[in-house]
């Protein structure tokens, strides 16, 4: 049975409990009133008693759901093991889970028959043992949310606290998905740390930080890894050039002058039509982006480069690569700086024209200083989506590990290498795919602090405007 069919339910649940709590809190209001006493105050309206037992219905039901969703699966596959038929599997290995899988296809539905023959006598018991399972998690999950619904029902009464019950419930399920995002963010940095400290227990860290030769072999034995084929310098140098000079040079000044036009010369009708259409640079996939610069920026920077003379020009270049990251993250640049110049007051802005300030004094003198924090804001956040990004540099730049400064030569980046050690079949107690985790591990650093720059930036100019 599918899980939609048990979430669906628990909301049925919900909402009826809603619906006949809301209408016993009428009751109490009324029924005073119908016997000539007067009408009784509530101390919370009707739709919080109704809320405060839909809650006690819907979330032990949900969380009973997702419990039995996990577990579920394990005695399903247990009744199927311990089914006569089961006998002629063998123990372990490829082929008992392949016969398995498709006996539970074939009893879910999504297959209509089955290749090995083996499978064929499981998928009676496979059957049965899903429909059992489903026909308990269904009573149960009745069973639970009726509970939880009839013991908050009998609770309500006029001078019941609805509201503030409700209001401390959603307060804390507003806290838990809160920590939901803090714990992901720990989970993934105590999965970063460790899976690199074992890197660093085979490499030696300085020649994975300052070492310019990469080239990790994935076959080689791991007990003769060679710590200077995982010089990361390299890759480091064309994450920060592809990312962090390149596309910057391009997205800047382009962002930024446009915000200044949006914002201070363009008429209302153009504004209205050309914010949007500059927003949409942001929404176009980044595998987009990528074949415009394999097929059509880096072909043309090639001939161009090749006809002035520059005999090493490259079909993949990190210059290539680098124009269209700056296009792609212009409208991170202008979006922010936009936003903030026209969150200054008018009031500066007519003082310095009454002073005899020209405009572009007045946005070069007092507008974009007073937008300064927005406007680093915007451009950190550039920098970080374009030294994270991966399609583009993966279709355009190449992944020669060159540690040059030739902007026309082929380049690769950090992420880059991170999904090229992760593809394949490479073992997890191998060097080279570790090394994955260890450049994510320089990525999340850098990345942090290039937000605690920004940071620290906006707080000092924020403090010197306000």
């Amino acid at each position: 049975m599918s899980p939609a069919i048990f979430v669906l339910l628990a909301i049925g649940l919900g909402l009826v409990g809603w619906l006949a709590a809301r209408s016993r809190a009428w009751a109490f209001a009324t029924a005073n009133a119908a016997s000539g006493g007067g009408r009784v105050r509530l101390h919370s309206l009707p739709s919080y008693h109704g809320w405060y037992v839909a809650l006690w219905a819907f979330i032990p039901a949900i969380v009973f759901v997702m419990i039995w969703n996990a577990i579920s699966p394990h005695l399903v596959m247990q009744a199927i093991l311990a089914d006569p038929a089961a006998a002629q599997l063998p123990e372990f290995g490829i082929t008992r889970d392949t016969v398995l899988a498709e006996a539970l296809a074939v009893a879910s539905g999504n297959a209509n028959g089955v290749f090995n023959p083996l499978a064929t006598p499981l998928v009676e018991p496979a059957t049965a043992a899903m429909q059992r399972y489903a026909i308990i998690g269904v009573i149960v999950t009745i069973l639970i949310g009726f509970t939880g619904g009839i013991l908050a029902f009998l609770r309500l009464k006029p001078d019941f606290t609805a509201r503030t019950r409700v209001e401390r419930a959603v307060m804390m399920i507003l806290l838990l998905a809160s920590l939901v995002a803090i714990l992901t963010t720990f989970g993934i940095l105590a999965s970063l740390v460790f899976e690199t400290i074992r890197f660093f227990g085979m490499v030696n860290p300085i020649d994975f930080l300052f070492g310019t030769h990469w080239s990790p072999d994935p076959m080689r034995d791991p007990a003769y890894a060679d710590g200077a084929d995982y010089g990361a310098l390299p890759l480091f140098w064309g994450t920060i050039y592809i990312g962090a000079i390149i596309a910057m040079i391009v997205a800047i000044p382009l962002g930024l002058m446009s915000a200044i036009y949006l914002t201070q010369y363009a008429n209302s009708t153009f504004r209205k039509w050309m914010k949007p259409l500059l927003e949409i640079l942001a929404g176009v996939p980044t595998v987009v982006y990528g074949y415009f610069a394999a097929l059509t920026v880096a072909p043309f920077i090639r001939d161009v480069a090749k006809s002035a003379g520059i005999a090493s020009a490259s079909s993949e270049s990190a210059i290539a690569a680098g124009l269209v990251m700056g296009v792609m993250i212009i409208p991170f640049v202008s979006s922010m700086a936009d936003d903030s110049i026209a969150a200054v007051p008018s009031a500066m802005r007519d003082g310095s024209l009454a002073m005899g300030a020209t405009k572009s004094e007045t946005i070069r003198r007092v507008l974009v200083p007073a937008a300064l924090p927005g406007i680093v804001a915007g451009v950190m956040l550039a920098i970080s989506r374009a030294i994270g990004e991966t399609m583009i540099v993966v279709m355009a730049a190449g992944a020669a590990a060159n540690l040059t400064a030739n902007p026309f030569e082929s380049m690769t980046t950090v992420t880059y290498q991170i999904v090229a050690m992760l593809t394949g079949e490479g073992s997890f107690d191998h060097p080279a795919t570790l090394s994955a985790f260890a450049l994510g591990m320089v990525l999340f650093i850098v990345t942090l602090a290039l937000n605690f720059i920004a940071l620290r930036v906006v707080k000092r100019y924020r403090e010197a405007y306000e």
